[in-house]
């Protein structure tokens, strides 16, 4: 794929209506997870358009899947009964949760080869604990210069410990456990909303999980799994990116399919920021009379865990404090080193931004525009915040590699033109 730039006309106001699409942390994991099943699934409000989600298509179909993707109507069926990665001639694919993939292969060919993780450079992301996910399941691991292979002729289920809190690894142990013979029992695991939608999907696809509290899982395995009809939930993120953004750009945004019951605290956040709002059970609107002082408020947080405010929404807040009336810290322990967007964001903001290992300072003006700038993107939702940052500015900006940007956000430029507002995206010499 071309490298993408972005040449972004800044202080268009946004008005109309942003439908906020399925979210890319569950529906990458269930395109995964469907490949265990053994009929045809179908999943719903599918974000067709992500790149990490072509590239999983591009891989899933060059071991054998057949993938039937209707763009129009955000829907995906995949049919896996002739998976096999023993045709495979390269392994350049480019997303990170390849790992998700080896149950399914497992299953249906009794070998997996699949690609080294990528993604996102926002500190150290080692695949350690999904080895011990496959070899705790009784799994031969092997790892080779550009391919890990895992061979087993069926999994035994067996006690998973995990050392850490840890989102990939409960995916893959729930993948791989619902395929087990016997029962798989996670201790430490990590249920995020988005692995709630993954644990639903195993559920509808006929797998017995029992889950106690938010660190408990069992897993019954099943030799069958049918498979099911399954809507993915709307894109969290993707909801706090768009109310930002219409927050800072004075516009009027309504979004639709917002996903209240996973934004508890962020919300609470943007509250206490002085920010109101007007919404009903789904939906939320956004304008320049959701400022209850004229102001954003300065603040302090932390990101963590859910029901927290999670590392991804991040950026987002540092925006936000930019333009607060202020002094705004914000805190990730987590992720200490997702500040490389910083540098960047700090050319369209002066001397407003400081930034250390685990904390952003930002001295924030309500009354502040933002300089034009050339940038370059260093991660997805870093990628993202340069964009608002451009559309806030003073100028024409150029967000160079904004395809970082794109591998989050479905039909992005689309969404924007329905909001009355133009970027132009072309490949980057």
């Amino acid at each position: 794929m071309n490298i993408k730039k972005a040449s972004i006309t800044g202080g268009q106001i946004p008005k109309g209506q942003v439908k906020v699409s399925g979210a890319k942390n569950s529906a990458t994991k269930l395109l995964a997870a469907s490949l265990i099943c053994d009929k045809e699934v179908i999943l719903n409000n599918f974000p067709t358009e992500l790149v990490d989600a072509n590239f999983k298509f591009e891989y899933i179909q060059d071991i054998g899947g057949i993938l039937n993707i209707d763009r129009d109507n955000d829907q995906v069926k995949i049919d896996s009964s002739k998976l096999s990665s023993e045709n495979l001639d390269h392994y350049n694919y480019a997303f990170r949760t390849t790992y998700l993939l080896v149950p399914g292969l497992i299953k249906k060919d009794g070998k997996a080869k699949i690609p080294y993780p990528g993604g996102c450079k926002i500190g150290q992301r080692g695949y350690d604990l999904h080895m011990m996910v496959w070899e705790k399941l009784g799994a031969k691991v092997e790892e080779f210069e550009d391919h890990i292979e895992v061979i087993s002729e069926g999994f035994i289920g067996t006690d998973i410990n995990f050392p850490i809190s840890t989102i990939g690894g409960t995916e893959s142990a729930l993948i791989c456990g619902a395929i087990a013979k016997g029962l798989t029992t996670m201790r430490n695991a990590y249920i995020s909303p988005e692995v709630e939608d993954l644990i639903n999907f195993l559920r509808a696809s006929g797998v017995n999980i029992k889950v106690v509290g938010n660190s408990f899982i069992q897993i019954e395995g099943q030799s069958y799994i049918p498979g099911s009809i399954y809507s993915i939930m709307p894109d969290r993120i993707e909801a706090l990116t768009w109310m930002v953004y219409g927050i800072l750009s004075k516009g009027d945004i309504t979004i639709l399919d917002v996903p209240f019951s996973t934004m508890d605290i962020p919300l609470l956040h943007l509250k206490e920021a002085g920010i109101d709002f007007y919404r009903n059970s789904k939906n939320i609107r956004i304008s320049d009379d959701c400022l209850v002082n004229g102001i954003i408020q300065p603040f302090e947080l932390a990101t963590g865990t859910h029901p927290g405010i999670i590392s991804d929404m991040q950026p987002f807040y540092t925006l936000l404090g930019l333009h607060a009336d202020g002094f705004s810290r914000i805190f990730d322990y987590r992720y200490p080193e997702r500040i490389k967007y910083c540098e960047e964001l700090s050319k369209f903001y002066n001397d407003r931004l400081t930034f250390e290992s685990g904390k952003i300072t930002t001295r924030g003006d309500s009354d502040i525009v933002p300089t034009s700038a050339e940038v370059t993107s260093t991660d997805l939702r870093g990628s993202m915040a340069l964009v608002i940052a451009a559309l806030l500015s003073d100028g024409v900006s150029v967000i160079n590699n904004v395809d970082m940007a794109l591998r989050g956000y479905n039909n992005l430029q689309k969404k924007l033109s329905e909001l009355g507002v133009q970027i132009e995206i072309t490949d980057q010499k």
